[in-house]
């Protein structure tokens, strides 16, 4: 019946869309229920910023967040810390996590988002990014949060972009969260410099301040700026570990909980490695 239900108002939705824009009228999204689930993704991704229908909103909420109770919410009970997970015993492993999955399944007060300047979002359709990711879980109303700040930003410097290494804070709509903190990483195009490795810790460091500032406890960090932007994985894991536990030293008693979040088996292989035997900030 659930599933019934959901192609249901998958139809629904896709027939929305073809309401929303002229450019949709012909749309034809396929047969099958996974064929119409990438056309709406897509539909998604691609929109600009605007008001959408109420009704549209309204069935869409529902549609996501039956869509998250499916894949499986994640609670922060379910996650093991790390002195659990490997025995460790070193100041705050009682309070950090290594967990590999997807990020949107995470039922944290906050997680983090790779974000890009424009800070809209990914128009890719289907794009593999977690920008992407992020969004076409949380629904249309992120872009709009999102597009809300730039808005106000915007009307002050018309070409205002997001800085590298800054933290936004936005609701997170249909995502188990309930913040979204989007930081944009810095990317590289050559040999890590001092001023690259500094602005990812800067990425780290605003989303730490932004979350002890709006009262987060708990806190999941994608691998910020090891994929599109090209950040070598060994040195930005190292950046993560390290800030993070030096923030925590300072302000254990504000977080319950601080999770590494990785997707790939290379990427946890890198972290575990840190988390067992301790880091400091040095990239050496």
């Amino acid at each position: 019946m659930a599933q019934k239900e959901q192609e249901e108002k998958l139809d629904y939705l896709l027939a929305k869309w073809q309401e929303d824009a002229a450019q949709y009228k012909k749309l034809k999204a396929g047969a099958s229920y996974e064929e119409k689930r990438a056309a709406l993704r897509s539909l998604m991704n691609l929109r600009r910023p605007g008001s959408m229908n109420k009704d549209f909103v309204r069935v869409q909420d529902a549609f996501l967040k039956e869509e998250a109770r499916e894949k499986g919410i994640v609670k922060l009970q379910d996650i093991p810390t790390i002195q659990e997970q490997y025995g460790s015993h070193y100041p705050l492993a009682d309070k950090v996590s290594l967990w590999q999955g997807d990020i949107t399944r995470l039922q944290t007060d906050a997680i983090v988002n790779a974000a890009n300047s424009q800070l809209l979002g990914c128009f890719v359709p289907c794009h593999r990014c977690i920008d992407n990711a992020i969004h076409s879980a949380a629904g249309v109303e992120l872009r709009e949060a999102c597009y809300a700040y730039m808005k106000q930003k915007k009307a002050k410097a018309p070409d205002y972009e997001e800085p590298v290494g800054k933290a936004v804070i936005t609701p997170a709509f249909n995502l188990p969260s309930r913040y979204v903190i989007h930081t944009v990483g810095p990317i590289v195009q050559g040999q890590l410099t001092a001023g690259l490795l500094q602005a990812l810790r800067n990425c780290y460091q605003s989303c730490l301040k932004a979350a002890m500032n709006q009262e987060i406890r708990s806190i999941a960090f994608c691998c910020i700026s090891t994929g599109e932007f090209h950040f070598p994985q060994e040195a930005a894991a190292k950046i993560a570990v390290g800030e993070v536990f030096d923030w925590m030293s300072r302000y254990k008693e504000k977080f319950d909980r601080v999770i590494f979040n990785v997707f790939s088996a290379y990427d946890r292989q890198i972290y575990e490695a840190l988390l067992k035997q301790g880091v400091n900030n040095s990239t050496d």
